[in-house]
């Protein structure tokens, strides 16, 4: 695989944070949307313990789901380029929200462990309108960085840094997907 050049890449708190454009084509983007439309998501998903009753919908992935999107190995090969480590994922889920739904704000990892969570956005296309970007806070809960959420671009972030994704605004006529794994390094 050719040397990946980031879109963006960030420190937050001394924990990287890096945005690669392009992973996955267009049409593979397309194919997991259109198939994320038919999928039974659940709506159990939860930010925080203390906003455990503000659940949002999710679709929880088996590593054989997740392990046969075309895309996915050029997604782990880009983690493990871009941190010089070697991670595994050991979950996969889809995040949906939509107009009205309530996200916050939530790191998912503790400080001490070394995981990286990779976020791939899955829209066919996405207006800017729309909003739906996912923040990112510094310990001082100063919003750092915004990541727009156009189709198929994947972040790659520091599991400890608290971070938010934003419900799209009411003008947007499709769900957000978000496709989320969680890596840990391999021992």
């Amino acid at each position: 695989m050719p040397s990946i050049t980031p879109t963006h890449s960030k420190q937050i708190d001394g924990k990287p944070l890096w945005v690669v454009d392009n992973i996955a084509s267009a049409n593979e983007i397309a194919n997991l949307f259109n198939g994320l439309e038919a999928s039974a998501f659940k709506r159990n998903e939860i930010a925080r313990p203390d906003t455990a009753s503000f659940k949002h919908w999710a679709l929880n992935l088996q590593p054989q789901q997740f392990s046969q999107l075309p895309f996915f190995p050029r997604l782990l090969e880009t983690v493990n380029q871009l941190t010089a480590d070697q991670y595994q994922v050991y979950r996969g889920y889809v995040n949906y929200s939509s107009y009205g739904d309530m996200l916050f704000t939530h790191t998912d990892c503790l400080p001490e462990h070394n995981e990286m969570t990779a976020l791939m956005y899955v829209a066919p296309h996405w207006d800017i309108e729309w909003g739906g970007e996912t923040l990112y806070y510094n310990k001082f809960d100063d919003c750092e960085f915004a990541c727009t959420p156009k189709p198929g671009r994947l972040a790659i972030f520091h599991g400890a840094i608290k971070h938010a994704g934003r419900p799209p605004n009411k003008v947007c006529t499709m769900p957000r997907y978000t496709l989320a794994f969680k890596l840990e390094k391999v021992k």
